[in-house]
């Protein structure tokens, strides 16, 4: 049956909390976005502002003409730099370990392992992370799984004392304090962590049952410098409706292609939220989790690259619940975008020495994709407006800030990109032989629309309130009916 670790004393609760919470910001407070904007980094800013306000008034038009033929440069830019990614995806796929080399490890072979699994008010999921946590085939006396839960959560752990199914949970109460953050709460669970290698695991995941053993088995193979195994990510409700679709797809192409591109060219690989498989000693160097940073594992990517470290994709598959409502779907996506963001400021604090661990191509593509992918969503919502305004008047205006050197550029942005990206998801889809998504692969700019909306929405959560986790809900589609073996 589940037990509750309930013999600690206050005095090792506070001490476990303050470092859950202020570890990283104590030890290294450039690494923290405790605050998201900081010193040189306001100025910086603040003198940017300043200069285009004066530039808008003294010369409005050449100031507009210079904004949009930058903000071309940068789409441009970027859709070069993701079809480059996704070439060499293409050629180089995820790390596969067979099921014979991973059954063949001997016992005395698998080091202890911890699971980490935050939940807040999720009593809906409960009997399934335990029966998905009882099929992994690992020795149950090396494999510690932890359910995180704030001690005031009482739903859930109402419904996680209920459940009798398993010796392998042990259920963790994180005191409340803010920020209510998931890597609060992984950072309190590390503290109780016995094991050599810790992943997480969301409640509702439910991973293939040898994965633990594929990951064993990989870092053995691997060089000293990986840190950390990734697993892929995938949906099993992709059919439920549009929306799943969509992000269904979505995440067969990052998962399956863009990640192993990355990993491929040296780049630093913004984690997924789960089923990332770390080294105990390096986790521990590096800093853990950062409890203010709402994309916690995008932030523990980049700093195991920005620490000399490297990411491995393993082809071992985690299935998940495709978000199946749309306003549910934006709570998500806006702190996916605001994360980024967050990321994206706290490793450009020091801009000389990423570059100098990393590599320029390495850190080009970081602020392609932690700064440019939330500004571009941004950016769309201008740039179609633009263009509905375009055709229904044809406003002068608009003419005139599209110069021939800055118009042809940025149509073939506009037809070219938009191509090659309804293209890489096609073709992901043709390689993973998923036909099932063709529908949502050919609308997927309606999917477009919705990001960006959820990318204005993270934006202004940034300024307001920078440290707040959305919740997303879960549960709200039945689990799969087929082998957790197989492909979905």
């Amino acid at each position: 049956m589940t037990y509750t670790i309930d013999t600690l004393t206050d005095e090792q609760r506070d001490h476990a909390l303050d470092r859950s919470i202020n570890g990283l910001r104590d030890d290294d407070p450039l690494r923290s976005a405790a605050i998201p904007v900081m010193g040189w980094q306001k100025g910086f800013l603040a003198v940017v502002l300043l200069a285009v306000v004066v530039f808008a008034i003294w010369r409005p038009m050449q100031t507009g003409v210079a904004m949009i033929g930058l903000c071309t440069f940068g789409y441009v830019l970027t859709m070069a730099d993701r079809v480059m990614i996704f070439r060499r995806g293409l050629a180089a796929r995820p790390i596969t370990v067979t099921d014979e080399q991973a059954r063949a490890l001997t016992d005395d072979e698998l080091p202890p392992y911890t699971i980490l699994v935050p939940a807040y008010n999720e009593p809906e999921v409960v009997d399934d992370l335990i029966g998905a946590m009882a099929r992994l085939e690992y020795p149950k006396d090396k494999l510690q799984v932890l359910l995180l839960l704030e001690a005031d959560d009482d739903v859930t752990i109402e419904a996680a004392r209920r459940c009798k199914e398993s010796e392998a949970i042990t259920i963790l109460l994180v005191p409340p304090a803010d920020p209510r953050t998931k890597p609060k709460a992984c950072n309190y669970g590390l503290h109780f962590a016995t094991g050599d290698i810790v992943t997480i695991f969301d409640a509702e995941d439910l991973p293939e049952p040898l994965q633990l053993r594929r990951v064993v088995a990989a870092f053995a193979e691997l060089p000293d410098d990986i840190a950390c195994v990734q697993a892929k990510l995938a949906y099993h409700n992709g059919r439920q409706n549009m929306l799943t679709g969509w992000f269904t797809a979505e995440y067969g192409l990052w998962f399956g292609y863009l990640l192993p591109g990355m990993m491929r060219t040296g780049t630093p690989i913004p984690l997924g939220g789960t089923s990332n498989h770390l080294k105990r000693s390096v986790l521990d160097h590096i800093g853990a989790w950062d409890p203010h940073n709402v994309t916690e594992d995008a932030d523990l990517g980049l700093r195991i690259a920005a620490s000399g470290y490297h990411t491995a994709v393993l082809d071992s598959q985690t299935l998940e619940e495709a978000n199946s409502d749309p306003i549910n779907w934006i709570r998500q996506r806006s702190r996916w975008y605001k994360g980024y963001l967050q990321t994206w400021l706290v490793h450009i604090r020091r801009p000389v020495k990423l570059l100098r661990t990393i590599g320029f191509r390495s850190f080009l593509r970081f602020n392609l994709v932690l700064a440019g992918t939330p500004i571009i969503a941004v950016l769309n919502l201008a740039f179609w407006l633009i263009t509905i305004l375009w055709f229904l008047g044809q406003p002068a205006a608009i003419g005139a800030v599209f110069p021939w050197f800055i118009y042809f550029p940025a149509l073939i942005a506009l037809i070219l990109g938009n191509f090659a990206t309804l293209y890489m998801n096609l073709i992901a889809l043709r390689e993973d032989d998923r036909s099932d998504l063709l529908v949502p692969a050919l609308t997927v700019p309606l999917f477009w629309l919705m990001m960006s909306v959820a990318a204005a929405k993270g934006t202004y959560q940034l300024i307001r309130n920078p440290s707040y986790w959305e919740k997303t809900f879960h549960g709200l589609s039945s689990q799969p009916d087929e082998d957790l073996d197989a492909t979905p």
